[in-house]
């Protein structure tokens, strides 16, 4: 009997001591999240999401996959402006508080002109100290609302859910403001590719010029970088090999300028519904296609000299030389493109020719064994 008792007094005792952990580590959380100040994440590797809300009625959620970082779940993140925000995160600091004076106005402003931030972490339901650690589970650690930038520039107002306390929050090494990088338009997230393709990867490009059909081509791989190249009609073209190998190289990375998402649509639909400058189709081994379809970017007549007759006029003289409207097969997406960027990939078929003679950047084959193929 008296050993039962001993047991059960053991048993009590345990519980008691489980209990005491409990309630002092509730405490230390609930201490930690109720401090007004604390808007940084220390440990940006355990950061699972990141959602963003505006007063427009943009939302974003930005997600950690074993791929990357992806949009909604939908498209790949830009990585480096993911480190961008995650940098950010860590090394926000508080500067001061706002007065209680200026508190109110800011919060009013606010509550018309804010951005919604919400942290989610992989944390420990129970952390003892910072020492031990257990029950790893993913919870929503942090939110708190981005407002207007200091009228020096130099601070940013933040504010806690559930706080009534406005701060300025700055970035540590950093002169200026920070909401800018709490954007929660979706496309400010988007990656800017339009191909990225290994050498090893691509079956076939094809080019077609709508007022210069001829110098359209196709080029199709034949073995390990082997290639044959033909007319839209199926003519053969002694073509410099060089060329072509640098051509090929050349879909790794090739990015657009920006999304064109602030065009009007009527201005939009005029664009894509009339002719295109050029298409160039990208096929790989697999069986994908992507095309790009380039249109020349004429300049509004009203903000410039010129009527829309003397634009009609003049027509291809009057596009800008550095950029055209592009729109991309994958999405129906519109796009602005650099020449600088771009134009390398719209050369004519004559530029492959044998017979042209312009200097061609050296390739060396000791370059191509470090292309990926599959």
């Amino acid at each position: 009997m008296k050993k039962k008792n001993t047991v059960l007094i053991v048993i009590v005792a345990v519980l008691i001591v489980i209990a005491g952990i409990l309630i002092g580590n509730n405490r230390y959380f609930n201490t930690l999240h109720s401090d007004a100040t604390d808007f940084t994440v220390y440990d940006t590797a355990s950061v699972t999401k990141l959602f963003f809300a505006d007063k427009s009625g943009n939302q974003v959620l930005l997600q950690r996959t074993d791929n990357g970082w992806t949009i909604n779940d939908q498209y790949p993140a830009n990585q480096n402006l993911i480190n961008e925000m995650l940098y950010t995160l860590n090394r926000m600091r508080i500067k001061m508080p706002v007065s209680i004076k200026k508190s109110d106005n800011i919060v009013t402003r606010m509550s018309s002109t804010n951005t919604k931030v919400e942290v989610y972490q992989i944390l420990p339901r129970i952390n003892l100290f910072n020492k031990i650690k257990l029950f790893y589970h993913e919870t929503r650690s942090k939110v708190f609302y981005i407002g207007d930038v200091t009228q020096d520039n130099q601070g940013t107002y933040v504010l806690k859910e559930g706080g009534d306390k406005v701060f300025v929050a700055h970035l540590n090494g950093f002169r200026g403001a920070i909401s800018s990088r709490f954007t929660a338009n979706p496309l400010d997230w988007r990656e800017h590719i339009i191909f990225s393709e290994p050498m090893g990867n691509i079956e076939s490009v094809k080019l077609e010029i709508t007022k210069d059909p001829e110098n359209g081509y196709i080029i199709k791989e034949n073995g390990r970088y082997q290639y044959s190249m033909c007319h839209l009609n199926g003519e053969p073209i002694a073509f410099d090999t060089l060329r072509v190998l640098n051509l090929m190289s050349s879909f790794n990375n090739v990015r657009f300028e920006a999304f064109l998402y602030d065009v009007e649509p009527e201005r939009r639909d005029s664009i894509i519904n009339s002719p295109f400058q050029e298409r160039l189709t990208l096929t790989t081994k697999d069986g994908k296609s992507r095309s790009v379809t380039t249109f020349g970017m004429l300049p509004k007549a009203d903000m410039f000299i010129y009527s829309e007759e003397d634009i009609a006029k003049f027509g291809d003289a009057m596009n800008d030389p550095d950029h055209k409207y592009a729109l991309l097969s994958e999405g129906n997406e519109f796009v602005l493109i650099q020449d600088f960027a771009f134009g390398k990939l719209l050369k004519p078929a004559y530029y492959y020719s044998k017979d042209n003679h312009e200097e061609v950047p050296q390739i060396y084959y000791q370059e191509l064994e470090t292309v990926e193929s599959r």
